[in-house]
């Protein structure tokens, strides 16, 4: 028996096996909207990349974006467009569809990737950018702290794309707290130096997103689940550590959080990660042993028997790939081939299913006259 194609149930939800495709910005939307890139990107992954896809992460307000090609759900275009690619997926796809909300904070205003990531200018569009302090990343603009106005402004905007998602049919949620984007901001010393009540020590600093959890969670629906996703460390000294990390996850859970994703840094340009194989799984660990939460591992796990000796052993309940889905789209089928497992095919790809090559009767085809 695999234990990565073994069937798992957050509330109402329950799917076939553990893997799950991470949330992988694409830079190609236009003012938030989800297009043709979309439907084909997220309806492929829907297929067979995975049995819970997320979208990439998707902005509560138009300030929130990491850069102006970000996918975002403020308005009531984001949500037609987007629908209409959620729809298609589950009308063609096999997986359950899950979305990552999200708002940049300071790391907000600038370039895709693909023009080298640097902030914006103000002449060429870019914005104010916000945060927990005036307190910038690396040589970065200064943000703009939040107060009280702000916060509110934010929580309520985090709470309508929540309504949105669910109005769009999503089946499950999580809110992006690492990565060093807002709620992560919020979090880390490193960022937030408030001397208010959302500063100080973790139960201060860990307020705020706490709040915004909380809001969301009384809006979506009931029997779906809702998750965070965390950077366990800030892998700086004086940073964001995984013990204080333990603390955020248990006072998630106690809020009605069903799972914890587990990644690491992006809240200092001086972070000195110990890349390895799997090298995230002991913060999943950790959590899920000391918290008592399902947990999702990501980071470097690339291979079949690596993730199911991860979650054979106890370590994380599922596994989230993004590079290898993007690399090969139908991770999940050929990860089961490799574990002498079935899994569940679309309909319309059964016959590409290596058992059906077997079992298909020969065709023959008659020769012409002339030969």
């Amino acid at each position: 028996m695999s234990q990565l194609f073994s069937p798992i149930t957050l509330r109402d939800m329950t799917v076939s096996n553990r893997l799950v495709v991470a949330p992988m910005c694409q830079y190609l939307s236009e003012d938030g909207n989800a297009n043709d890139w979309h439907l084909m990107h997220l309806g492929q992954l829907s297929m067979g990349a995975g049995g819970v896809i997320f979208t990439e992460a998707t902005h509560v307000s138009p300030e929130g974006r990491i850069t102006p090609k970000c996918l975002g759900l403020w308005s009531d275009d984001n949500e037609r467009t987007l629908k209409r690619v959620i729809d298609f997926c589950k009308a063609h796809g096999v997986a359950k569809m899950g979305i990552q909300l999200a708002h940049a904070g300071r790391k907000a205003s600038v370039n895709p990737p693909l023009k080298g990531s640097a902030p914006i200018a103000a002449a060429d569009g870019g914005w104010q950018t916000l945060g927990p302090s005036e307190v910038g990343y690396g040589d970065w603009p200064t943000p703009r702290a939040l107060d009280d106005d702000g916060l509110a402004t934010v929580k309520a905007q985090f709470v309508t794309a929540t309504e949105r998602s669910a109005r769009i049919g999503f089946d499950i949620a999580q809110l992006h707290a690492a990565h060093g984007y807002l709620m992560h901001q919020f979090l880390s010393p490193l960022s937030n130096v408030r001397n208010d009540r959302y500063g100080g020590s973790i139960e201060g600093r860990m307020q705020f997103p706490l709040e915004v959890f909380e809001a969301c969670r009384a809006v979506w629906p009931e029997n779906k689940p809702l998750g965070v996703r965390v950077s366990a460390t800030d892998w700086v000294e004086g940073g964001l550590t995984v013990d204080e990390v333990v603390e955020f996850a248990k006072a998630l859970k106690a809020k009605g959080c069903d799972f914890i994703d587990v990644s690491s840094g992006g809240n200092h340009p001086g972070q000195k990660i110990a890349l390895g194989p799997g090298y995230q799984v002991p913060f999943a660990e950790r959590i899920r042993n000391e918290v008592g939460i399902p947990v999702m591992a990501v980071g470097l796990i690339t291979e079949p028997r690596q993730a199911e000796s991860i979650v054979a052993s106890g370590k994380a309940d599922f596994i989230a790939i993004a590079r290898g889905a993007m690399d090969n789209p139908r991770w999940a089928w050929h990860a089961a081939r490799a574990l002498g497992v079935d899994t569940e095919y679309p309909p319309q790809y059964v016959r590409c299913r290596p058992d059906t090559w077997r079992a298909a009767p020969a065709v023959m085809i008659a020769p012409t006259a002339a030969e």
